[in-house]
């Protein structure tokens, strides 16, 4: 697997184990490889996950082997790792990976952790999101060509009430959504995400749905409100993706959202496609939005009688929020 090798990135010495070792067999990447994507890439990537806690999802055998989820950073982590002390929503606390330079990405890529998994929030404002995400995530049998155009609609609703979105591939089945805000609660941001979601499914029912519970949703989207929480992470954009084929989950203009295909951007393509073309984000921190004009929908929803939407177990109950039962056991 090849004698380590030392990097000297932003005057910290990254230690890379095992160069040669194979992530991705199908394309035969190896980890010299990630390391070298995230290098071409860091100028686009950082300013997605600098200052914000990450989670580490560790391949240590490659993107065919058993994974895991490591919140807390280890014990024998280098002095110099930047970290920052989290509170998840069962009221737990860590201290994880807050990444201040590109080193710190990289030595989270040598434990496997492939993908670049940043919160919602920027150290120090760990409980006041600055940023609304969209999360699309199509159910089995949904066409990607659904899922392009329910972005667009998602795009409408944000232009509507003052937004400007971003959107990327999630370099999966889906995509998202990124929307730069003035800090906000975590009860605010997702209340919002609600809102949108509902007006979303309102203009477009045969193709997005904001139910929670999967026997409901059918062949449509679901618009994922619930990543707005705490301690929930979604992909950064240009993160790259543990696919078989190496993907990365590629920001894109709103002009091109008609014609992306998923595949088409993994670690081999991305370099080269930024060496053509601007970075589609690199306005989004200049893009900052105010959510008062979603959060009055979400006010006059409440008013015609919506209730709030359901939770995942493990956070503490909101005071509108309806029974986090399926309702095919509250029928019986």
């Amino acid at each position: 697997m090849g004698e380590a090798i030392e990097l000297t990135i932003d005057d910290r010495l990254v230690r890379i184990s095992s160069p040669d070792k194979v992530l991705f067999p199908e394309p035969g990447l190896t980890k010299r490889d990630v390391v070298d994507y995230h290098r071409a890439v860091a100028d686009v990537l950082l300013p997605h996950c600098l200052d914000r806690p990450c989670n580490l999802e560790r391949f240590p055998d490659g993107v065919d082997g058993e994974h895991f989820v490591q919140k807390r950073v280890p014990k024998n982590a280098p002095e110099w790792l930047r970290t920052v002390e989290v509170t998840f929503g069962s009221q737990r606390t860590a201290r994880e990976l807050c990444p201040a330079s590109l080193a710190d990405v990289l030595w989270s890529v040598n434990l496997g952790a492939i993908t670049v998994h940043p919160w919602s929030v920027r150290a120090p404002n760990l409980d006041e999101p600055d940023e609304l995400r969209i999360d699309l995530d199509p159910m089995p049998g949904v066409s990607w060509d659904a899922v392009r155009g329910t972005t667009t609609v998602v795009g409408e609703v944000l232009a509507e009430h003052g937004l400007v979105g971003f959107p990327k591939t999630s370099g999966s089945r889906g995509m998202h959504v990124l929307v730069r805000i003035e800090r906000r609660s975590y009860v605010d941001v997702r209340a919002a995400a609600v809102a949108l979601a509902r007006e979303v499914e309102r203009r477009r029912p045969d193709l997005a749905t904001s139910s929670w519970w999967k026997e409901e949703r059918g062949e449509r989207i679901f618009l994922d409100y619930n990543q707005n929480l705490w301690d929930r992470t979604t992909a950064a954009a240009y993160a790259v993706r543990p696919t078989a084929d190496a993907r990365v989950s590629l920001p894109v203009t709103w002009d091109e959202v008609a014609d992306v295909e998923p595949g088409d951007a993994t670690i081999r393509t991305v370099p080269g496609l930024l060496e053509d073309r601007a970075d589609p984000t690199a306005t989004i921190d200049e893009e900052v939005g105010d959510l008062t004009s979603l959060l009055a929908l979400a006010a006059q929803d409440r008013e015609d009688g919506l209730p709030d939407l359901p939770l995942p177990p493990h956070y503490p109950k909101l005071p509108h929020e309806p029974p986090r039962v399926p309702p095919s056991r509250r029928r019986r």
